[in-house]
């Protein structure tokens, strides 16, 4: 029930029902419960004349600029929770809170290592900068509570993606993330000791629950984003009529990720790499669609998903990976890619990025990941060089 305060005196408050017509309709007032304190203070003879009542119109301003002043930090606060993020504020939000939000770039490390090699740290920022109004989230099985490290923490990627204001770091905690998918029986099944691939099995796994459930893209921590992704609905072809899982994206509870999630369970063979990734993917896709060549950078479209280009992020395929670790007398444009996938998998004696190098992988560092270059690459090599010094 509606009521109105009336100030009375200025030390006591009294209460006014509103109005009802014999009908048993309210009556209505169109500015509500500001306008009735402000324009109807309730009305009793008062001796002490005019002087109390500039006092009590006072005290009534005051009210009503604290009022609108509470509701205009309500309003802030609900918009920050949306996409204006702050750096304190962010870690007391649940992986669920940001994922609601929609429209996630999702990363996931399903390794133990607790520091992301500089690698991941430039997908992360490079996803950050490209996606400033969406939430970039990492995953990490390392993590052990539910809580994200903090900027104060000794691990300098973690300190690095921390203070970026669109970036979060959770736990990954795969039986939470299988719940209310076909998936969770499987995962109650399978031993990850006896599994040979299990980093890749259980990455493949958690892509497509949190995808399902939340919505959004995934990307592998070896994908450099260099400009946005148009599409909603689409898989990223490696080549013609292949796709792969390194990169993705659909709406929540979209019926293709699902299909994809009983295949995965009925199809299960963890000795066979990609069995679970790309090779399901390429499957399932073929299933619904008659899929031809690519010819030219033109994207392919069928039941409302884009099979997009192989340009789109795999300009350079597998075999000549090793591109992107030498010195290219002229550096391509990438105009059609929206990210550039470098292959860490094929990496085996782990190319890095040195600084001053002027490879292609360093120059796409400076241009789109220029925090993860300064702060862990030319640091890493100060400290290279003062250590060597030292034990000279």
């Amino acid at each position: 029930m509606l009521q109105t305060v009336c100030v009375s005196s200025p030390g006591s408050w009294a209460l006014r029902e509103s109005h009802y017509h014999r009908d048993g309709k309210k009556t209505s007032r169109k500015y509500g419960f500001i306008r009735t304190i402000i324009q109807h203070p309730c009305r009793r003879h008062d001796p002490k004349g005019p002087g109390k009542a500039r006092m009590l119109k006072k005290i009534q301003i005051c009210l009503c600029f604290f009022f609108v002043s509470g509701i205009l930090y309500e309003i802030s606060l609900l918009s920050s929770c949306c996409f204006s993020y702050t750096p304190m504020s962010k870690h007391f939000l649940t992986p669920e809170q940001v994922l609601n939000l929609g429209k996630s770039i999702i990363f996931l490390e399903t390794t133990e290592r607790l520091e992301p090699p500089p690698l991941v740290s430039c997908s992360v920022e490079s996803a950050a900068r490209i996606y400033r109004d969406r939430p970039i989230i990492l995953f990490m099985k390392g993590l052990r509570n539910d809580t994200a490290l903090d900027l104060n923490s000794s691990y300098a990627a973690f300190s690095l993606l921390s203070s970026m204001k669109n970036v979060f770091i959770f736990p990954l905690h795969m039986e939470t993330v299988f719940q209310e998918t076909p998936l969770l029986q499987w995962y109650y099944q399978v031993i990850p000791e006896q599994e040979k691939n299990w980093v890749h099995v259980s990455s493949d796994a958690s892509r497509l629950a949190l995808i399902w459930k939340y919505g959004g893209i995934y990307m592998d921590t070896d994908v450099i984003s260099i400009r946005p992704i148009p599409k909603e609905s689409f898989l990223a072809a490696q080549k013609s009529q292949f796709s792969s899982n390194g990169i993705f994206g659909f709406p929540a509870y979209h019926k293709f990720i699902w299909d994809c999630m009983e295949n995965f369970v009925l199809k299960y063979n963890g000795n066979i790499w990609g069995n679970q990734g790309p090779l399901l993917m390429t499957r399932m896709l073929k299933a619904i669609c008659n899929l031809t060549d690519f010819k030219g950078t033109e994207d392919h479209s069928c039941q409302n998903i884009s099979f997009l280009n192989p340009q789109r992020f795999y300009p350079i395929p597998y075999p000549a990976w090793r591109r992107y670790y030498e010195v290219w007398d002229k550096s391509p444009t990438f105009n059609h890619s929206y990210g550039l996938h470098l292959w860490n998998f094929m990496n085996h004696n782990q190319k890095a990025v040195v600084a001053g190098s002027n490879t292609l992988a360093e120059k796409l560092y400076k241009a789109y990941c220029p925090t993860t270059y300064e702060d862990l690459i030319q640091n890493a090599e100060l400290r290279d060089f003062t250590g060597s010094e030292d034990s000279a």
